[in-house]
């Protein structure tokens, strides 16, 4: 058994004052140590593990005496007889006072700070307040409350599986918004461990892909044969509404596209409409080559130009509301119509009635072609054989061209 004793209160304070560099033994693994540098002297429990050796420091003599050091060093002897290591112990129990620490710092206080700091980064101002809004219906009712280290895998089920099936696309941003939080609060110190909301390997044992679950949402649309009669009626209505969806149709473009164009997008000459990146879904520019008959349309609204919207509303220097669609399709008895069923309409004619290739009309519809991959090698936009498809697309429709007839405006106020 080591002895112990060596030093005693006299000698240690002489060492001290002589601040003379060196490890001065006690006996069973106690030493009290003189800095080199600085002259300081503190007591470190020396011991071999691993086959190398080890100083576990004990604290600064200004703080513990020479029977506390032996105390402390006996603490040592006891965890090496165990096996343990008390560097290793000593480690483990600050990382636990640190997770102790973190606890209060529950999963929607994290959430919270994870939406502070990324928001400014967002292309959609709105996409900041559909976080706390989604998470509060569905995750902060489960676990908003509790620690952000307590988050387990059957905690995220439990928020999951209720919208799983019944609400998949929102199931499945709730997922990745769940792992983007947890994994902030572990990079910033708030939890360990693997994420519970993973997919890849983890979640996809437990719950179905979304691809298998998802509920299709078919916009009620027109049979691309009925289209040509409908257009028809749709030119005899008065208005800027009746002319911005007659437009809509024949571009192929989506509401909030067409409703908030601006003249600083449209090309006459060029016969094109460039779609900023921050209008876009997709967050890319996408420009649209102008048919004649869309082009009718831009050069009538033009002759009337009287603020930055290509097709404005009743209010001054503003564009025709989200309603004006829906209102005017009810007035011509298609209430059951949505403006993005002709979307799809133009897409089953293209595939049933044209032979110009899938892309070509994925790309007329602003969606991103294919996987990563394939669209690294599909750099362009197809634009010319898009221009094609255009003008295809308005004969089919029955539009006039531009010597054709052109639709009056007058009374447009009250037809919106």
């Amino acid at each position: 058994m080591a002895r112990s004793g060596k030093l005693t209160a006299l000698k240690v304070a002489a060492l001290a004052r002589a601040k003379k560099p060196g490890f001065f033994g006690d006996g069973g693994g106690l030493y009290l140590q003189i800095s080199r540098y600085a002259g300081s002297a503190s007591w470190v429990f020396r011991y071999r593990a691993g086959g190398r050796l080890r100083d576990h420091g004990l604290g600064s003599l200004d703080t513990w005496s020479l029977a506390e050091a032996r105390k402390r060093a006996k603490k040592c002897r006891q965890l090496r007889d165990e096996g343990r290591d008390p560097i290793e112990e000593r480690r483990a129990e600050r990382e636990n006072a640190k997770l102790d620490a973190t606890k209060a710092m529950t999963f929607q206080a994290c959430a919270e700070r994870y939406i502070a700091s990324h928001k400014a980064g967002w292309r959609n101002p709105k996409h900041a307040a559909q976080w706390p809004a989604t998470l509060g219906a569905y995750v902060y009712r489960v676990f908003g409350e509790l620690p952000a280290q307590a988050i387990d895998t059957g905690l995220v089920m439990k928020a999951l599986e209720p919208i799983w099936t019944e609400k998949p696309e929102t199931a499945s941003r709730v997922r990745g918004w769940i792992e983007s939080v947890l994994d902030w609060a572990k990079a910033r110190g708030y939890r360990q461990g693997e994420n519970p909301a993973r997919w890849r390997g983890h979640l996809d044992h437990l719950l179905p892909a979304r691809s298998k679950v998802r509920r299709v949402r078919h916009y009620p649309a027109l049979s691309y044969a009925e289209l040509p009669a409908f257009m028809a009626a749709l030119r005899a209505q008065e208005g800027f509404a009746a002319r911005a969806l007659e437009f809509a149709i024949l571009t192929a473009a989506r509401t909030g596209e067409v409703i908030g164009a601006r003249w600083d997008e449209m090309n006459i000459a060029g016969r094109l409409w460039t779609v900023s990146a921050e209008r876009m879904k997709a967050g890319k520019e996408h420009r649209v080559p102008l048919s004649d008959a869309a082009l009718v349309i831009v050069e009538q609204m033009a002759s009337i130009r009287s603020c930055e919207f290509v097709f404005p509303g009743a209010k001054a220097n503003r564009p025709l509301s989200n309603m004006v669609f829906l209102m005017l399709l009810r007035r011509m008895g298609h209430g059951e119509l949505t403006v993005h069923g002709f979307r799809s309409t133009f897409s089953d004619w293209c595939s049933e009635h044209t032979n110009f290739p899938a892309e070509v009309r994925e790309m007329a519809l602003a969606h991103v072609v294919g996987d990563k991959v394939e669209a690294a090698y599909c750099r362009g936009d197809l634009f010319e054989k898009r221009r094609q498809l255009a003008q295809a697309w308005a004969r089919f429709c029955g539009a006039p061209t531009i010597e054709g007839e052109v639709v009056p405006l007058h009374q447009h106020v009250a037809a919106q």
